[in-house]
């Protein structure tokens, strides 16, 4: 039985999804990152998820290419401990930023009738940012659990450098409301 989260009135099952929570981000090569304790957060989530016996979805980024940061025989490909799949857990590898692009997640929530998705990852601009906006287009209610994203450190086309924080800070309020509800790892527990 999957648990069933109330919204506006409609019973919706819900699933967790784990985007990139990989070694490479943690490698120190991506600058300082806005949020060092994100896997932390995710592995509350993923304990709840666990204990209730509901659905989670590990997602990898996954290259061929031996120059990437997730070349498939580095040791950045590698699942970041705290939020490492168990063996029965489904991880799905993707190639793009999108987790619906090239694979089988979008199928896989159609069958098990999941309609709602919790979300959280790294990076919060970059895949974390696509699959939210994708899932939305598709139909999905999405929340994003703030806490447990992190952003690093860009540049624009002029050269300018714009902070961990600031990049975090306008992903989320791009995202807010329109492709997702922001909240907190704590108040996601709270509700479910």
């Amino acid at each position: 039985e999957y648990h069933k989260f109330i919204f506006l009135g409609v019973k919706m099952k819900t699933a967790l999804v784990l985007i990139d929570f990989q070694q490479t981000f943690r490698d120190g090569s991506w600058g300082t990152s806005s949020n060092d304790q994100a896997e932390v957060q995710a592995a509350k989530l993923l304990k709840h998820f666990r204990q209730n016996q509901l659905p989670i979805f590990h997602i990898h980024h996954w290259s061929q290419h031996p120059d990437s940061r997730f070349y498939f025989k580095s040791n950045g490909f590698s699942a970041i401990d705290m939020v490492k799949p168990l063996e029965d857990e489904l991880v799905i590898t993707k190639t793009v930023n999108s987790a619906f692009i090239g694979t089988s997640l979008e199928a896989i929530l159609r069958e098990q009738s999941v309609s709602r998705l919790i979300i959280a990852g790294l990076t919060t601009p970059h895949c974390v940012s696509t699959t939210i906006r994708m899932a939305t287009n598709l139909g999905f209610s999405v929340t994003l659990a703030e806490d447990a994203t992190a952003s690093f450190p860009l540049h624009d086309h002029n050269g300018r450098m714009f902070s961990a924080q600031e990049i975090q800070d306008s992903t989320l309020a791009s995202l807010n409301e329109e492709f997702a509800t922001i909240l907190s790892t704590q108040q996601i527990l709270d509700s479910l």
